[in-house]
């Protein structure tokens, strides 16, 4: 059986595919979110995929698990800050929309 690295799994592809997101999102912020709500949603957003790539490489299947737990609480956490860039008007409803279909396929291969 051959080893798979972190990168291979479905589940940090999707991650990445939405911190890549978060990232073109946030560009668009005003200057004074820099500290604030631009440095905790790029925070929240890299966590998802950090999270996954540590627990890939724990040893026993229970710390992996963990890691993905701690990963979907980052996911969600990453919701909760576009939807605060939303009711502040940094980003349009379609923007919103799109974020929310990469949370929710990254929600479902979190749970399996």
């Amino acid at each position: 059986m051959e080893f798979k690295l972190f990168e291979d799994l479905e589940v940090w592809k999707k991650g990445r595919e939405l911190r890549l997101f978060v990232r073109d999102l946030i560009r668009k912020f005003p200057s004074e979110e820099k500290y604030a709500l631009t440095l905790q949603i790029r925070k929240s957003s890299r966590s998802i995929t950090n999270n996954l790539a540590e627990g890939h490489g724990r040893y026993f299947y229970q710390e992996n698990i963990q890691f993905c737990r701690i990963s979907r609480g980052s996911l969600t956490e990453t919701l909760d800050h576009v939807i605060v860039a939303f009711d502040v008007e940094y980003i349009s409803q379609h923007e919103l929309d799109n974020f929310r279909i990469l949370y929710n396929d990254c929600l479902k291969l979190l749970n399996g």
